[in-house]
């Protein structure tokens, strides 16, 4: 997809470092850029600093140095800016149990918009264009754990729908999901009008859901481009412990 070049870019990184109390640096000056409406995959072995780098784009990690813009907006601790930032930027978990905690699904997802100030009538309209967009309307009414794994993701991800984030970014979104579950979920997000970041060792899932992919290794950018061309380097995959599937094959 390509970005709409007349808005500030979704996600704008800029030599972003950052070290943890104990002293180990988990970011080398990170430079990433998603344009609006783009699609990425951020690849990389297990410790490469993904999740470090995540927490940063709502705050939740304050950086050593450099800085972090989503939409136009500095990250900053300021706490009005916080709260925009953390509705701009809609992360789901791997478990999606960490964000379903309410008796229906329905409550789950009208959670954060209620926190927002949204009452009656617009809350509702919310939480049904959340629900639709993920094909999960039928069990709003259901508590969360009477779901499928499957259907729980899938609500996980309208609880975040449901804030109109800027940008979506997926935690191993096809983790632990039979063949049908991670089919269904690709269809639903190819259709979403948002800017996506995905995290995933699924590098399968990379190629179908994201044009563009970026490997981080030790804290740093070590690569970044085309999907398609990074996955057939075999070499390059190699070099940071990226693996295809066995018999999988990816032809520039």
């Amino acid at each position: 997809m390509i970005g709409d070049v007349q808005s500030p870019p979704s996600l704008d990184v800029r030599d972003v470092r950052y070290a943890y109390p104990d002293g180990h640096v988990a970011l080398h000056g990170v430079d990433l850029t998603v344009p609006r409406g783009d699609r990425v995959a951020l690849l990389g072995p297990n410790g490469a600093g993904k999740t470090t780098l995540v927490l940063h784009l709502n705050g939740i990690l304050v950086a050593t140095g450099g800085s972090v813009t989503v939409g136009g907006l500095p990250v900053s601790q300021d706490r009005a800016t916080l709260a925009e930032i953390r509705r701009r930027v809609g992360i789901v978990f791997q478990d999606p149990d960490d964000q379903l905690f309410l008796p229906t699904v329905a409550e789950d997802v009208a959670f954060g918009p209620a926190n927002l100030g949204l009452r009656g009538a617009e809350l509702a309209a919310r939480v049904d264009e959340a629900l639709a967009a993920v094909g999960m309307a039928e069990h709003r009414d259901r508590a969360p754990h009477h779901l499928s794994f499957g259907q729980r993701r899938r609500v996980a991800v309208a609880t975040v729908l449901a804030m109109r984030p800027e940008i979506l970014v997926l935690d191993e979104p096809s983790s632990n999901l039979d063949p049908a579950s991670r089919r269904e979920l690709a269809g639903i997000l190819r259709a979403l009008p948002v800017t996506l970041l995905m995290v995933t060792h699924d590098l399968p899932y990379a190629l179908e859901l994201c044009d563009r992919s970026v490997i981080l290794d030790q804290g740093r950018i070590v690569a970044d481009g085309a999907t398609t061309d990074l996955l057939a380097d075999s070499d390059l995959l190699a070099r940071h412990r990226l693996e295809l599937p066995y018999g999988f094959t990816v032809r520039r």
